[in-house]
């Protein structure tokens, strides 16, 4: 089945208020078997979004509308799909009576405007909302439907979970869609499409890159009767991918850089220092993002000015003058400097320009130099990175937690 899904509310296109309903339904139809192949945003005009829903039905089976639903002239969503699909709305006895015992609990005033939100086709299939004032329906037209739910995230979350997905189960033909993500960094999108170009135009599973924060992940989907069988059909295909990627391949699914980086760490026991400049302390934040990291974190200094290098990491003015601070170098001192000061049995440091302009040197931006201490030994990497300021930052930050992953495993 083809679903689509249209957001009511002037208030997302204004970008007031971010549409999570949406990603969040996007999400769970495949769960069901159900295809979502449209998503549309339309603000509180009854004319452009009875056109939507038109269309929406002419071309999907299952149409879902989020929001609209209040008791305000503005929240137009039921009344216009109602139009649409040619209902017609009465009171609902039992919805008001739950409406009014909602208001009594809750101390709250009971309006005349709060009856339009209990207004439904005669025999219609209410979708209940014991957290809120608007309840949700489905109205159905030559064999489609329309599923209105309300928009505050915690009702629409509630009714589609305990719901609407009964309601889709049993209307569906007992299919399903697995996805498995095949984490990727160090690649160009470019580069990736290129050595992935006789796979993407598979039908079942289909292959498809998205380019994440800093890395691009490679999402495989099958459908099938069952989990099995989905990911029987997914396997041969991720390994195909593996084969072709090789070392760009960090991870699966759920996965991140740094999640693995700390779990290398306290996985086995490992302190860790870091020596930063140009990233700012990003690295560090980076990891104690995440609890418990505090076994492994020994140390951090944002060292970035030349004082800061020689007199908190012992790097030599000689070493700043003849090479500069973005150098190899460099780069190595500070490493070396934040080891023999922690003691730690990885140390890391990083030193580069992160622009908008260069420094006196005239070196380019985005040149970064990196080096990592491990078992005794010094690696060391440079990079020439391109993007705005954040970008290079961001990036120079993930390429120091990836080689520390990859030296670890």
């Amino acid at each position: 089945m083809i679903a689509e899904i249209i957001s009511c509310g002037t208030e997302l296109l204004m970008g007031q208020i971010v549409d999570t309903n949406s990603a969040t339904l996007s999400a769970e139809l495949p769960k069901l078997g159900i295809d979502l192949y449209f998503r549309e945003t339309v603000g509180d005009n009854k004319d452009r979004l009875a056109s939507v829903i038109k269309k929406a039905l002419d071309r999907s089976d299952i149409v879902f509308t989020i929001g609209g639903l209040g008791p305000t002239d503005d929240d137009i969503t039921k009344e216009t799909v109602a139009e649409v699909t040619g209902h017609t709305l009465e009171l609902n006895e039992e919805c008001l009576e739950e409406l009014k015992a909602y208001f009594k609990n809750s101390d709250k005033h009971f309006s005349l405007t709060n009856y339009k939100q209990v207004m439904f086709p005669k025999d219609a299939y209410i979708l209940k909302n014991p957290i809120g004032t608007a309840p949700g329906c489905v109205f159905e037209k030559d064999g489609k439907y329309v599923i209105i739910m309300p928009g505050p995230p915690r009702e629409f979350i509630k009714m589609y979970k305990e719901q609407v997905v009964p309601f889709l189960r049993a209307k569906t033909q007992g299919e399903i869609i697995v996805s498995r993500s095949v984490k990727t960094f160090g690649i160009s999108e470019s580069l990736l499409g290129e050595k992935l170009k006789d796979l993407t135009g598979q039908t079942n599973p289909t292959v498809a890159d998205y380019i994440g924060d800093g890395d691009i992940e490679v999402r495989v989907t099958a459908k099938g009767a069952s989990k099995e069988e989905c990911e029987e059909l997914l396997k041969p295909t991720i390994e195909r991918i593996e084969s072709i990627l090789g070392d760009y391949i960090y991870g699966y699914d759920d996965d991140t850089i740094p999640t693995l980086v700390k779990d290398l760490l306290l996985n086995n026991n490992l302190t860790i220092s870091l020596a930063e400049s140009c990233t700012g302390g990003l690295i560090a934040k980076t990891l104690t993002d995440y609890s418990g990291i505090s076994a492994s974190f020994l140390f951090g200094a944002v060292t970035y000015s030349n004082f800061a290098k020689m007199k908190v990491l012992g790097v030599k003015e000689e070493t700043l003058k003849k090479h500069g601070a973005v150098s190899p170098e460099t780069a190595l001192e500070m490493v070396q400097g934040v080891e023999k000061l922690t003691g730690s049995d990885v140390a890391v440091s990083v030193t580069g320009i992160a622009g908008p302009k260069s420094d006196d040197t005239q070196k380019p931006v985005g040149l970064v130099y990196l080096n990592i201490y491990y078992k005794g030994e010094y690696h060391p990497y440079k990079l020439n990175l391109i993007g705005s300021r954040e970008n290079i930052r961001k990036r120079a930050s993930l390429t120091a937690l990836n080689e520390i992953r990859k030296l670890i495993s």
